[in-house]
């Protein structure tokens, strides 16, 4: 049971501050639990059977206090102790703790009451910064969608007051093809953390002088607002619509150059993720995307990032690059990036079996332009060993096929077979 000096101390500091409210609106413990159930609770409140707030806290013969449903649980299962201590029960009695309820109800009723003056006033601050937007220009402006923002990131109230009284509809009427970078950065910033409807996307945000400007500014803004217009333009590619439609927001070399740009940034792995997750979804747009793509440099920059990558951006940008390699510009660019051949060696067996099969495509294609060359340099960077290990993984069929068809080519085309069969580790099997 609490200690006499606790319940006095919790006591006290609600005195004069929740007390009267509790007279003016009564509130039911069980809601305020149920509502208020992902604050820390102070541990005098909590209940040693359930480890949840107690409801009915009554005491036993031990001192200890337990909620009244979870003591006579205990009890219907045949027990004789308090389920603490331990100790043998010499009253089964249990005993109202009534202080202790008070309390509880009273620290909830607080809690619950302070949250709901929190979002009364976060819903006003939103309220009176639309009407502000509605009325400034230049910096009040700026400093109005500042606020905005800010509320919006932070409260999932303020969302759904912006959303219910048209302010999403005054926020996107502000990008355009005169707003200044400024002003789009924020206004994108407020509209990337909203469930937006897809009518409302397709007649609010796909305008082509819209985009144009989304564009525009991911690649002069900061890391977040790079991040912010990446999101923004995958929200509108996920939309149902015609396939020339979201050929048109894609096709922009500026926009597969300020992907790119994101992605080189190391220092923000969430950044490369957000920008390899849509140029993966650019490149399924269209075969010319690809081309552009390839045009702008993007095999030798994404084959730079491998090695500082995480595993799931490192499974994205292998995909790419096989993608890639399908085409035939492809091809003759990842066979001229230095140290192509060792650097995707290295993948293999290296995270999963996608990224296996993605980095053994890779070689396959530039095996396929130069395959004396390829073989020999495959080898040398370990291949041969890693092929063996694919073949004798527990992996799917296809990849075990795709390995061992690799091995038998390379053995071929590599100069010396004897050395070869050195290479692979494994010598007395395959004699």
């Amino acid at each position: 049971m609490p200690s006499y000096d606790a319940l006095m101390g919790f006591e006290t500091s609600f005195k004069g501050c929740v007390f009267s409210v509790l007279d003016s609106e009564k509130l039911d413990l069980k809601l305020l639990i149920e509502e208020m159930d992902s604050i820390d609770v102070p541990s005098v409140f909590i209940c040693p059977i359930s480890l949840e707030p107690m409801q009915e806290p009554v005491t036993l013969c031990t001192g200890q206090t337990y909620d009244r449903s979870n003591i006579l649980k205990w009890f219907s299962l045949g027990h004789k102790t308090c389920p603490t201590t331990m100790q043998e029960l010499w009253d089964e009695s249990i005993t109202p703790n009534n202080t202790l309820k008070h309390l509880i109800l009273t620290w909830f009723s607080h809690k619950y009451l302070e949250m709901k003056k929190k979002l009364e006033d976060v819903e006003g601050r939103v309220l009176e910064t639309l009407e502000t937007l509605k009325k400034v220009k230049g910096q009040s402006r700026v400093k109005a969608l500042k606020d905005l923002r800010k509320l919006v990131v932070s409260h999932v109230c303020a969302r759904k007051t912006l959303l219910e009284n048209g302010g999403v509809g005054l926020v996107s009427s502000l990008l355009g093809p005169f707003t200044s970078h400024v002003v789009g950065c924020e206004a994108i910033g407020i509209i990337v953390n909203l469930d937006l409807s897809s009518d409302f996307k397709r007649k609010n945000l796909m305008h082509p002088s819209k985009v144009s400007l989304i564009v525009d500014i991911m690649n002069e803004g900061t890391i977040e607002t790079k991040m912010n217009c990446a999101k923004l333009i995958q929200m509108l590619l996920m939309e149902e619509q015609e396939q020339e439609t979201k050929i048109e927001i894609v096709s922009s070399l500026s926009l597969l150059v300020g992907l790119l740009r994101l992605v080189r940034d190391k220092k923000h792995q969430k950044g490369i993720l957000i920008g390899l997750t849509l140029i993966k979804k650019v490149l399924s747009c269209h075969e010319s995307i690809r081309t552009s793509m390839i045009s702008i440099g993007a095999i030798p920059q994404l084959i730079e990032i491998l090695p500082s990558l995480n595993n799931e951006c490192l499974e994205i940008a292998l995909y790419i690059l096989e993608i890639l390699s399908t085409l035939e510009e492809g091809k003759l660019a990842l066979k001229e990036c230095p140290n192509i051949i060792p650097n995707v060696v290295k993948m293999l067996m290296r995270v999963s079996e996608n990224c296996t099969q993605f980095a053994l495509s890779i070689l396959w294609a530039i095996y396929k332009l130069a395959p004396e060359e390829c073989a020999s340099k495959a080898v040398e960077a370990g291949l041969a060993s890693k092929l063996l290990l694919v073949i004798q993984s527990g992996c799917n069929p296809v990849l075990k096929q795709m390995s061992s068809e690799f091995l038998k080519m390379c053995s071929v085309n590599y100069s010396t077979s004897s050395i070869f069969i050195s290479k692979c580790m494994l010598t007395t099997t395959i004699q």
